[in-house]
């Protein structure tokens, strides 16, 4: 943990008290689109479709890899939850396209 720019006793600092304050990242796996898709029943084209301008804090997140430029498309579980809403609302307004 980093103590007020390192100085003091880490194992006693409360950050906030020299305005700090961190974020930790409590994601721990992700879902594939192709995951996604099979457990929703939907097309993996329509799951690719919706999230166009979400963003991380949306539970979106691109994972790539060593040979894969184009990187995966993912979801955190409030990231599925984000997207069932959206697949509601696309089923609302596009019943004949589901």
């Amino acid at each position: 943990m980093i103590c007020c720019r390192g100085i003091g006793d880490p194992q006693n600092c409360d950050p906030t008290s020299c305005g700090l304050i961190m974020q930790r990242n409590k994601v721990h796996h992700v879902y594939t689109v192709e995951r996604i898709a099979w457990e929703l029943g939907v097309s993996e084209a329509l799951i690719h479709e919706l999230p166009l301008a979400a963003e991380p804090e949306d539970g979106v997140i691109w994972v790539y890899g060593a040979n894969d430029d184009n990187g995966i498309l993912a979801f955190t579980d409030e990231g599925i939850e984000e997207l069932k809403l959206l697949l509601e609302e696309y089923h609302r307004v596009s019943p004949s396209k589901a």
